[in-house]
């Protein structure tokens, strides 16, 4: 999907564009009830998180439902989604070691990288505890960059790739975002001039957009499927529930 570009974007229209999905009703069959798997002793799932090759993946990595989101930082819908599901997906359904969760960030502008790579900067412990907490702020996020005017913005786009996320982080107020979560400010720098960690970030959205025919974000996969039709909550636990969950 062409758009995953490091391109300039029109503030207005900056959590608008490749953001949602159509949904129409659609339902499934029960295929059964997926039998629930015990954390090792004096664990529970969700603190299992480890990095994949393209996400973090919370819960049982042998679970018999596999869900990966691909989200996006600046997508309302996506903050949204995580507002309502976040607490119910790691207490109700991945505690239970049936599902293991994956979230892969999808990214559709250079905001989005910006924020991708701060919650990628600190352990991966911390990581859908920082999403959630980056979908919290995506408005203010938005806010702060809109505030200093499209001038602004263009400046930075057109300075040297490497600051150019440190300085978006800087202009979205986003730095300081990250070190009152506890990551050090040189870290966070590191970070954001790491040019590999964004191009890998750009290219996972490519080809998942060209693999899958993402339309849009949200977007899921259960057991490397693509689930049509599925957006919301609600949506989601309805397959989940399909699935066995």
């Amino acid at each position: 999907m062409a758009r995953f570009r490091f391109a300039p974007l029109i503030l207005a229209a900056l959590a608008l564009a490749s953001c949602g999905k159509k949904e129409e009703g659609a339902a499934g069959s029960s295929s059964g009830t997926v039998a629930s798997v015990a954390a090792p002793a004096g664990t529970k799932w969700s603190e299992k998180v480890e990095l994949t090759d393209e996400g973090v993946r919370m819960g049982n990595p042998d679970a018999a439902i596999k869900i990966i989101e691909y989200g996006s930082y600046t997508c309302p819908h996506c903050a949204e989604f995580n507002k309502e599901a976040h607490d119910a997906i790691e207490k109700d359904y991945v505690n239970t070691g049936k599902i293991s969760f994956e979230y892969r960030n999808l990214v559709r502008d250079p905001v989005d990288i910006t924020a991708s790579l701060i919650t990628h900067c600190a352990d991966p412990s911390s990581y859908f505890a920082l999403t959630a907490q980056m979908f919290g702020n995506q408005e203010e996020m938005i806010k702060q960059i809109q505030a200093k005017g499209d001038g602004a913005y263009k400046a930075v786009m057109e300075g040297p790739p490497a600051s150019r996320f440190t300085k978006l982080a800087e202009l979205s107020n986003l730095l300081e975002w990250g070190k009152q979560r506890g990551i050090p400010e040189d870290k966070l720098r590191t970070c954001l001039a790491d040019m590999g960690k964004a191009e890998k970030l750009a290219k996972i959205s490519e080809e998942a957009g060209t693999k899958y025919n993402i339309q849009g974000t949200p977007s899921f996969l259960l057991n490397g499927n693509l689930l049509e039709n599925t957006a919301t909550w609600d949506t989601l636990k309805a397959k989940l529930t399909d699935a066995g969950a």
